[in-house]
């Protein structure tokens, strides 16, 4: 490990929730740069839930005594698991963490039909919010994305979704391949019409070691984007769904608790293959990461070493990493949880502050530090302010 950064005490350790992840999909889909792996054969689930509640035995004296306030099963597709697994798994956590009495339990779901057969055994499993991937209602689009599912299955699954859940997000995507403004305002007005209490609607981008990043496909243009994310935005706002994150949207109360510690700069401990997290300690901040490879993975951890990496965050870094969660959300931050949930004061972040400041990229008073729209519409701009020196371009 790296040497603790200098001048780090934290008085109080932040909220802590639990990421779990599910590697395995269907068929990887050409856009996603996860650490998803298509299934060949049968999906191991007994080994690896026996090796995920040994990963996080082997983790338990990092969090020893910590309450948990969310749960998330992401993937990968966390459907192909059975509802029997996914009780087993919430069973150990239970007997192994100190859950919340509220414990918020999300898991990615797809909405083929083979996964959605399954939803009322995940609910009665103790999973208490679903997140759905629809990615569109279109089904050009769909077929495009390489979606296994098609429109109408969409729309079941949401039915089905919403008879054993009161809390379900649907995940759409705009920018599409060829898309059109109309198209963008019909996934809007669908998702809307589906009466979910939370929305999730991502810009799509070509990440590298994707297949649309090597063939990368007619994407509209960043005029066309933008009209998009207006036109998206304005038929969220009318209909009382409110923006409080960069891609996130709910009606009041009904914002992902999990997402939210993301954002504000909360710890997770990350478990199963390529998981990631974020711990915190009196005198410092760790990221850790698990091996990718799911069959590797397996064997680490049956040698009781999942973990990957571990390292250190430094200064510097620990302020970019916090301003690029915390200026995602709509209403920013409080300056105070800045010191709480780095160590620093808010002053070794003044020189880039003023700049974003100055650029009309942010709006603060002595209590709170928020983007303004502007700041919103080029976060990629306003986050690179605070990069540390020596990983600027």
């Amino acid at each position: 490990m790296t040497p603790a950064p200098a001048g780090i005490r934290l008085g109080v350790l932040p909220p802590l929730a639990l990421y779990v992840h599910i590697p395995w999909c269907v068929r990887k889909c050409p856009y996603c740069d996860f650490n998803s792996h298509q299934v060949r054969g049968d999906v191991p689930e007994r080994a690896y839930v026996e090796a995920l509640v040994s990963d996080l035995e082997l983790a338990l004296p990092d969090v020893w005594g910590r309450r948990v306030t969310s749960i998330f099963f992401g993937g990968g597709t966390p459907s192909l698991f059975s509802a029997a697994a996914i009780e087993t798994l919430i069973s150990a956590f239970r007997a192994r963490l100190s859950l919340a009495a509220d414990c918020e339990i999300t898991l990615e779901a797809n909405p083929g039909t083979f996964e959605a057969e399954k939803f009322r055994g995940y609910r009665e499993a103790g999973v208490n919010r679903l997140s759905i991937g629809i990615q569109s209602f279109e089904p050009k689009h769909l077929k495009a994305l390489g979606r296994i599912h098609d429109d109408r299955e969409a729309r079941r699954a949401i039915e089905i979704a919403r008879d054993s859940f009161d809390n379900v997000n649907l995940d759409l995507m705009y920018a599409l391949p060829e898309q059109t403004l109309a198209e963008a305002r019909a996934d809007a007005e669908a998702a809307l019409a589906a009466g979910t209490a939370h929305l999730s609607f991502y810009h799509l981008t070509l990440e590298p070691n994707t297949l649309f990043y090597r063939h990368p496909p007619a994407l509209p243009d960043e005029d066309a984007a933008a009209a998009m994310q207006d036109a998206i935005g304005a038929a969220l706002a009318a209909r009382g769904y409110a923006h409080y994150e960069t891609s996130a949207w709910a009606k009041p109360g009904r914002e992902c608790r999990h997402n939210l510690n993301y954002w504000r700069f909360g710890d997770y401990l990350g478990i199963g293959a390529g998981a990631h997290g974020k711990l915190s300690f009196p005198d410092r901040v760790a990221r850790t990461a698990r091996w990718k490879q799911p069959r590797e993975y397996l064997q680490r951890v049956a040698e009781g070493r999942p973990v990957q990496e571990i390292r250190e965050v430094g200064r510097d870094d620990l302020v970019f990493e916090f301003m690029m969660n915390a200026l995602r959300l709509s209403d920013g931050f409080p300056v105070g949880s800045f010191v709480e949930r780095t160590g620093l004061q808010i002053a070794v972040a003044e020189k880039p502050l003023r700049e974003a400041e100055a650029r009309g990229l942010i709006a603060r008073d002595h209590e709170r530090i928020r983007p303004t729209d502007l700041g919103q519409r080029f976060l990629n701009d306003l986050l690179e302010l605070f990069l540390p020196d020596a990983k600027r371009a």
